[in-house]
């Protein structure tokens, strides 16, 4: 299964909208410089999120984009599905006429295996679990990158 740029920056820019709900609605500029997802690209994802019902996207100086759903019910299956991403891994699981093996093919059920084996794991993935766990990294990382002697409580002054 084919992964689009698109995809990886749709759920990129939710993750980003899920995981700032404090501050209001995001600018596209916001979010591209955030995400690190060029702006004239992230706009027509944007787009494509609000067009769907994902996201509620405002124009104006108070404007920006917010979630329009709860972050644990947006599923990155959805995501795929709403920014083009559910082209199957090879022609013949949707046309068996593209292949001249079928019905004789015992690696198309392989292929189709594999395939909802992704699909199951997208559809199980909501953006709160990319939220929680992008935090989590952060949180680690944070922790290992502390100096050492920053790290240390300072015992003596007590």
């Amino acid at each position: 299964m084919h992964i689009p740029i698109k995809v990886d920056y749709g759920v990129r820019a939710l993750v980003e909208l899920a995981g700032n709900p404090s501050e209001g609605p995001l600018r596209t500029s916001e979010i591209s410089k955030k995400a690190v997802i060029p702006g004239p690209f992230l706009a027509q994802v944007l787009h494509s999120l609000s067009k769907n019902g994902l996201i509620r996207s405002q124009r104006g100086p108070h404007g920006g984009h917010t979630l329009q759903m709860d972050p644990a019910d947006i599923r990155l299956s959805m995501v795929m599905e709403c920014l083009g991403g559910s082209d199957t891994m090879i022609g013949c699981l949707d046309d068996t006429g593209k292949c001249i093996h079928v019905p004789g093919c015992a690696q198309r059920e392989v292929w189709q295996s594999i395939e909802k084996a992704i699909f199951n794991i997208l559809d199980s993935t909501t953006i709160s679990d990319l939220v929680d766990r992008t935090q989590a990294i952060e949180s680690n990382r944070s922790h290992r990158n502390v100096p050492q002697h920053m790290n240390i409580t300072a015992k003596g002054n007590m």
